[in-house]
């Protein structure tokens, strides 16, 4: 188990370097000089050569990309993602700043998505063919169609607008992040509802389900206590790996609900190309999505003890 814990937390360091490739590659070879932009902020007039050359030196724009990666990795990992362009702050100040928002919304995401989402499916598996499983199937299918964006309007026009409800915008309030969470948990618990029906069916068709059926026990408790906890593997993995996207996604959906998260903030950044902002939270979302897929990876060692057990006897052998 410690071994395979290891190996595991090993394996992350190349896919974190891969990451930081790919948020260095993905601003700098953006269109559009920050030097320029820069230049332009600093001063009403249009900005000489000399003095959009002074920026790119002062900001070390003028190195080669090699060496400019080079000295932003070894920062990175002493844990200093740069100065904002845009702020003059710590990158990683403002985004533990601004994380904490975004976290709140996908949390509230995860929890909508999972009560709808689990019952739903349960449901549908267990009738399936009738109209409960074909009702649930079409909602999780346009549920998992309608775009983040539109929803999230759908949803300001009838509950802020029309219902008075709910704030249109913002983080002030106890209902503020409602809406944002409501937007992002509908289209995961669609996802997450057709998959628990899939799992569940398979796992119903198994010997032992049929054993315990045969034992003489309730349906139900066939379903929610030998059936749905082998079902919940695969949901679990998804879950997981969801509530990444959910992180990810809230970009949108904060710009939508001007909510004050990291999405917001990096939508900022690249209108003013702040590089050092644009390269950490890339850095940062990546690494918290590799963490929750490792999550993902030893939650199955937890929920099958066959998975554990295989595990234990290759460490032996």
């Amino acid at each position: 188990m410690k071994r395979y814990l290891l190996i595991r937390i090993l394996s992350l360091i190349p896919l974190w370097l891969g990451i930081s490739v790919l948020a260095f590659a993905l601003s700098n070879l953006a269109p559009g000089d920050p030097a320029t932009v820069l230049a332009h902020r600093l001063s009403d007039a249009p900005p000489t050569e000399e003095q959009i050359a002074a920026i790119r030196g002062q900001y070390q724009l003028d190195a080669p990309l090699p060496v400019r990666y080079a000295r932003w990795l070894g920062a990175a990992v002493r844990g200093d993602l740069g100065r904002s362009y845009r702020t003059k702050e710590p990158v990683l100040k403002e985004l533990a700043a601004r994380f904490p928002a975004t976290l709140q919304i996908a949390l509230g995401a995860l929890a909508i998505a999972l009560v709808i989402a689990l019952p739903l499916g349960v449901l549908a598996a267990v009738r399936r063919g009738t109209w409960l499983d074909h009702t649930a199937r079409v909602g999780a299918l346009l549920g998992a169609s309608v775009p983040s964006y539109w929803l999230g309007y759908l949803l300001i026009l009838v509950f802020a607008l029309g219902a008075g409800w709910l704030p249109v915008a913002g983080r002030d309030g106890a209902g503020a992040a409602v809406l944002p969470a409501l937007t992002l948990g509908l289209g995961a618990a669609a996802t997450l509802a057709r998959l628990t029906r899939a799992s569940l069916l398979e796992v119903l068709g198994e010997d032992f389900i049929r054993t315990a059926r045969a034992k003489g026990l309730d349906e139900w408790a066939v379903v929610w206590r030998h059936a749905l906890k082998g079902a919940l593997i695969p949901v679990l993995t998804v879950t997981v790996i969801a509530y990444g996207h959910l992180l990810g996604g809230a970009v949108i959906v904060e710009g939508i609900f001007a909510w004050p998260g990291v999405g917001n903030l990096l939508v900022n950044s690249i209108y003013d190309r702040d590089y050092p902002m644009i390269q950490g939270f890339v850095l940062f979302m990546g690494m918290i999505f590799t963490v929750l897929n490792l999550v993902a990876d030893l939650s199955y060692l937890w929920i099958d003890p066959r998975i554990r057990l295989a595990h234990e006897r290759r460490a032996r052998t």
